[in-house]
């Protein structure tokens, strides 16, 4: 009787064990699956879009570098249109390039956690990069492909190259620090215009933010015709008016979800498993025992139900994950 209870309470424990293992393989690399597709979909929206903008936002410029303190050279903001339409949630708004780091990725609209999912998000209560002021981007640095993995290794005087609808402008970073998440005051107007990348520190944890800053080089883009309403209407709470936000993160520390669809999957891939387990037990006590090759007949369910409890473990994974704390 002892053994029996031994045998079972360790198989559970191997069973929990690995399926811990398996989340966090989803989490660190299945997770990046969706960010490629959704990058892909993004850079041709994006594409689409700068192709149909007027001419004047395509005004060419000279190719940035990577050289601290090296010239460079912007559109002039008197051929930056301004009645260009206002992006909306969830809409490609830039293309951003660090060559320190080799990253080049497309930037979304709206700073929270089903946007992040997609890439970097800019914060809508905060001017568009390449315009007057502290445009803000959150990125994730350990899910979701990561864009923001490596800005640890950035140092003062790199470049951030954001391109837009506006045209190209090339941002040189002179600030790095580790705050709090309540160290708001990293996202206010500092006088100057500048672009500011935050991100989670350390890599694996919410504890602190990193925060990345570039002051822009050359003249800044005019706002969007429009785009102060929608601004302050970003900052505000439903019913209330204009507030500061307690956090950095905002939105970020998501929203309630429902458990049942984590259940329900949940159920599903017990079921899956437990099906293949009853079928290979059964062919192992009847015709498994007979043939020739007997232990192949009885192990064959499992390679029909592997398959397919995999697919139900990954959907499992994506509902379980919205009901933990957030993090990027």
């Amino acid at each position: 009787m002892l053994a029996t209870t031994l045998r079972v309470v360790g198989r559970t424990l191997v069973t929990a064990g690995v399926l811990i293992l398996l989340f966090v393989a989803y989490q660190l690399w299945g997770t990046n699956l969706q960010q490629a597709k959704a990058q892909d979909s993004l850079k041709r929206e994006f594409a689409e879009t700068l192709s149909t903008a007027p001419s004047s936002t395509t005004t060419s410029t000279t190719p940035p570098t990577t050289t601290p303190g090296a010239p460079v050279s912007v559109v002039p903001a008197s051929t930056l249109p301004a009645d260009l339409p206002l992006p909306k949630y969830g809409e490609p708004i830039a293309e951003l390039r660090i060559p320190r780091i080799g990253l080049r990725t497309t930037v979304v609209e709206g700073a929270d956690l089903t946007q992040l999912k997609r890439g970097p998000a800019h914060y809508q209560e905060t001017p568009l990069p390449g315009q007057k002021g502290n445009a803000a981007i959150a990125g994730h640095r350990t899910t979701y492909g990561a864009p923001f993995h490596n800005v640890d290794k950035l140092q003062k005087g790199d470049q951030l190259i954001v391109k837009t609808l506006q045209g190209e402008f090339v941002y040189e970073v002179d600030t790095i620090e580790i705050v709090k998440p309540s160290d708001v005051h990293v996202l206010d107007d500092k006088g100057d215009n500048r672009l500011t990348l935050t991100a989670c520190h350390p890599k694996y944890s919410a504890k602190e933010r990193i925060i990345i800053s570039g002051v822009m080089k050359g003249s800044p883009a005019p706002e969007i015709d429009g785009q102060a309403e929608a601004r302050d209407h970003a900052a505000e709470i439903p019913g209330d008016q204009p507030t500061t936000r307690a956090n950095i993160d905002g939105d970020l520390s998501g929203i309630a979800h429902s458990r049942t669809p984590a259940i329900v999957w949940g159920f599903v891939c017990a079921g899956i498993w437990l099906a293949t387990w009853l079928v290979s037990r059964f062919l192992r006590r009847n015709a498994g025992r007979r043939a020739r090759f007997g232990w192949v007949y009885a192990w064959s369910p499992y390679l029909i139900g592997v398959p397919i409890f995999l697919v139900a473990l990954y959907v499992f994974f994506e509902n379980f994950a919205l009901l933990l704390p957030a993090n990027f």
